[in-house]
């Protein structure tokens, strides 16, 4: 009978060791984007569940997240995140899974709620890394944030007009967007962001600065760039946007987005009146019918 207690125990031991190989203590997510945004997570328990109901371990209370919406579980050949038959789905880096197996840094988007993975490494250092990033990167477009463009603009005004160099302000905005989230849906609202963000990301040189400036307004610095080249780079993304096609869900969203420039004068003592201006000039290009540039 002891021989049989001992070896009960020794089984029972080698399933506890089984368990926590395969859980991965050191990996977690991390809410970049949602009502509970630098919130981490710990994945150390065999699965836990995300939705709207009550009893999940992530509750996301959004209309657009099903009551159990999605479960990331361990195994032991990594992480996954699996859809519970939610009516939205569950997106990994824009696209929608059923199962997938988590790399870190992906990012799971669970109705307007965005989770990153991180995993491996010194969790904490990276958590904190990640937090870090959240004050200066806008956590849907990935693409900076207000804070920081409002440093940037304003150490660009500061070194422009200190060697007497010209510098350049865009901002723009995306024509009826109140009405591609009523026709269809938020979820059509949040792609239509990103893919506009991903469009002109790729237009921007490391020099400059592309922020979201709240809401479906974005702004452009353009360092040492006089207003003349300015409206050709404007000119460029306008028609850029509008011959762009943006499907979501089968549905082809119609998109065109209103520009306004200025250039920076000795008029601007501070980045609220430079600000001002190229919005002024934003809402003109509004008034005069919308998908077109006022400077």
């Amino acid at each position: 009978m002891v021989g049989l207690r001992d070896e009960k125990t020794r089984v029972s031991q080698v399933s506890k060791i089984a368990d926590k190989k395969a859980l991965n203590a050191d990996s977690c997510l991390v809410q970049i984007y949602g009502k509970e945004m630098g919130k981490k997570f710990s994945l150390d328990k065999l699965q836990i569940t995300i939705g709207r109901g009550p009893d999940n371990d992530i509750v996301c209370d959004m209309d657009n997240v099903s009551r159990a919406h999605a479960k990331v579980f361990n195994s032991s050949t990594g992480v996954f995140v699996e859809d519970l038959g939610s009516t939205n789905g569950t997106f990994v880096n824009d696209a929608e899974v059923k199962r997938e197996k988590l790399r870190s840094g992906d990012l799971i988007k669970i109705g307007g709620t965005i989770f990153k993975f991180i995993s491996g490494g010194n969790i904490e250092a990276l958590y904190h890394e990640e937090i870090y990033k959240m004050t200066i990167v806008d956590g849907l477009t990935m693409i900076y944030n207000k804070r920081y463009f409002l440093e940037f603009i304003e150490r660009e005004m500061a070194r422009c007009s200190r060697y007497q160099r010209p510098l350049t302000l865009v901002m723009f905005d995306i024509d009826h967007f109140k009405r591609v989230n009523d026709d269809f849906g938020h979820l059509a609202g949040d792609y239509v962001l990103k893919r506009i963000s991903s469009e002109v990301s790729r237009r921007i040189r490391k020099e400059e600065c592309f922020a979201r400036y709240g809401g479906e307004e974005f702004s452009i610095v353009l360092p040492d760039t006089p207003l003349e080249r300015g409206k050709i780079l404007a000119e460029k993304l306008r028609s850029l946007i509008e011959s762009t096609t943006f499907e979501f869900e089968d549905n082809i969203i119609p998109v065109t987005i209103s520009l306004g420039l200025a250039q920076m004068l000795d008029k601007h003592k501070e980045t609220t009146d430079f600000i001002k201006t190229a919005d002024e000039r934003l809402y003109a290009a509004k008034e005069a019918g919308r998908n077109c540039i006022r400077y």
